[in-house]
């Protein structure tokens, strides 16, 4: 679905509403870095990931926790409120997913395309700013990289840009190498 007044594909209808919202606000790019902080938090704090997933939190608990982290991370009142409406409305157990979504649409809003870039090798800044460059003149576009070591590729790389794939990685090979020979 897309919004009549922005053009944004509606990835889901919560993250689209913190996005009118902070911009309405005039705190978008404020909210924005805010939530890249707390989608990292989430990925790599287990305790939070468990307190996010646990279906036997209560909603006051949950509240209270997220007002405490909200505090300690000065995030903005409008960011506050808004997860606190989330639990609210028993929707906690989706706010990575939420919040991804979110970036999204802000990724969008500037005319961004997504690429995700996996490499078994720890690649530097450097590389990885050749290779965004490259996909920038390539697709005529600006693109948001998203780089992650993944050392279980072997050797070689993983390249998502929106629905094309290219994996040139030595898993992926030797996984098709097995499949050959099972299928022979």
């Amino acid at each position: 679905m897309t919004n009549k007044n922005t053009g944004i594909t509606t990835k889901n209808s919560y993250s689209q509403a913190l996005f009118e919202l902070a911009k309405d606000n005039g705190s978008l790019e404020e909210i924005e870095d805010q939530v890249v902080g707390l989608v990292k938090l989430i990925s790599q704090t287990s305790e939070f990931k468990e307190l996010i997933k646990n279906p036997t939190n209560k909603l006051e608990h949950l509240q209270n926790a997220i007002k405490l982290i909200s505090d300690q991370l000065k995030f903005n009142d409008l960011l506050k409120k808004f997860l606190v409406f989330i639990i609210s409305k028993r929707r906690f157990f989706y706010i990575e997913k939420i919040l991804k979504d979110f970036l999204s649409i802000c990724s969008y809003s500037r005319g961004e395309i997504q690429a995700d870039l996996s490499a078994a090798k720890e690649m530097t800044e450097q590389e990885i700013t050749k290779v965004k460059e490259d996909l920038d003149s390539n697709f005529g576009s600006n693109i948001k990289l998203n780089y992650k070591h993944d050392p279980s590729l072997i050797g070689g790389l993983v390249l998502k840009v929106g629905s094309t794939m290219v994996d040139t990685s030595i898993k992926n090979k030797l996984q098709q190498i097995e499949k050959q020979m099972i299928e022979a």
